[in-house]
């Protein structure tokens, strides 16, 4: 049997390099391309994101708290913003209010190192390990209903309502203000002769609420009681913590263990480079390529066979059938089943019924079947070709 390929010759090598470059270019702008967005990621999120943080008095944002300082200058208030801790504890005089959010990056010892200098001390922000450190209360459930002082304190008599963020319940001498007892927006302590405030001011002195029902009012009776405020921003850049670096798998590890794991990276990557690589050059066969009906009919026996497909196999022995059927009684080669059946029950005076559900039937399910199929099959071909005076051999 003979197969000619009408199909356009393949490329040659010398058409196929600039394809292979312009692949080898886009891959390589795809990269670059990766590289360029993971190194922007790593920058903006290596970025220190307390830089100008929540109620920082430098912070333009709706969360930054420039407007209340601005604010407090305008009253005559002297407004000192320090990011170091040393430096802000220098700073504190006789006439100076300390304001700082939480200072969460301060160990107990720092923060009572930076407070206890200051006779006046507020916290805009807060939570439950700085509550407890300085004594002054605890968390308490409440309700962002208005509400107003409800206290003895007399710098907040004019300051009107506010919608507290957090309530706290005031420790035994502490004033609960702007709730009650039980659940309190500001906690005042004058129990050590120190003036000493918690708020959650997080949404009440930002940018963007400030001037929303009193909050203004009270951040200026808060921080408007002196002439000069030393307001402290806390970061990690000025913490005194000291963290103990996490064990890790290099260091729980034998130090022979990373050479030996580099070195089999290195010699798998060599490894497939080595057997990836190509024999040599593609060899062009000329066409077109003879391969004899032999080798194709074991081959698709082998599949068939591998397959366990009886369908198939009984199919392909009736199309065989037919076509030598069709020949020997003188039909076209590519008669349908009925053509055949009709030629066959003239020829052998077989009912036409019985050859066409030979022919054209149901296919069989199984082995058993197929071999049944192809013995009948056959039996039916030794019948036409007696009838015709044919010799077997000739076919």
């Amino acid at each position: 049997m003979t197969i000619v390929d009408q199909t356009t010759p393949a490329p040659s090598t010398a058409e196929e390099r600039p394809r292979r470059t312009r692949t080898i270019v886009g891959w390589v702008i795809v990269v670059a391309l990766v590289l360029l967005v993971a190194f922007v990621a790593i920058r903006v999120s290596a970025s220190s994101p307390g830089a100008r943080g929540t109620l920082d008095p430098e912070g333009r944002d709706d969360a930054g708290a420039l407007a209340l300082a601005e604010i407090l200058r305008e009253q005559g208030v002297e407004v000192s913003v320090f990011r170091s801790r040393a430096e802000a504890r220098a700073a504190l005089g006789d006439d100076t209010t300390l304001v700082m959010t939480n200072p969460y990056t301060l160990t107990d010892a720092g923060l009572r190192e930076l407070i206890d200098p200051a006779a006046r001390v507020v916290f805009l922000s807060t939570g439950t390990h700085l509550l407890n450190t300085i004594d002054i209360g605890d968390n308490a459930p409440g309700s962002s209903d208005a509400v107003s002082a409800g206290c003895d304190v007399a710098e907040f008599a004019d300051v009107g309502t506010i919608r507290p963020d957090r309530s706290f319940s005031p420790a035994d001498g502490v004033d609960a203000c702007f709730g009650d007892d039980d659940g309190a927006a500001v906690l005042v302590d004058d129990r050590s002769g120190d003036h000493r405030v918690v708020v959650e001011g997080t949404r009440l002195f930002s940018n963007a609420y400030l001037a929303e029902n009193g909050n203004a009012a009270l951040a200026l009776a808060l921080l408007g009681q002196t002439d000069r405020v030393v307001w402290y921003v806390p970061s990690f850049a000025d913490t005194d913590i000291e963290a103990e670096s996490p064990d890790t798998l290099g260091s729980l590890t034998p130090p022979w263990v990373t050479p030996v794991i580099l070195l089999l990276l290195a010699a798998g990557i060599a490894t497939a480079v080595w057997r990836g690589q190509r024999f040599g050059p593609l060899v062009a066969e000329t066409l077109p390529v003879t391969v004899r009906a032999s080798e194709t009919m074991h081959g698709r026996a082998r599949l068939t066979a591998q397959a366990g497909d009886a369908p198939h196999a009984g199919q392909a022995l009736r199309d065989g059938a037919q076509r030598r059927l069709a020949r020997r009684l003188g039909l076209a080669v590519h008669a349908g089943a009925d053509e055949v059946a009709d030629a066959a029950s003239d020829r052998l005076r077989i009912p036409r019924g019985t050859l066409q559900s030979l022919l054209a039937g149901p296919l069989p399910a199984d082995d058993a079947a197929l071999v049944d199929l192809a013995r009948r099959l056959d039996e039916l071909e030794n019948a036409v070709e007696a009838s015709t005076g044919t010799a077997k051999g000739e076919r």
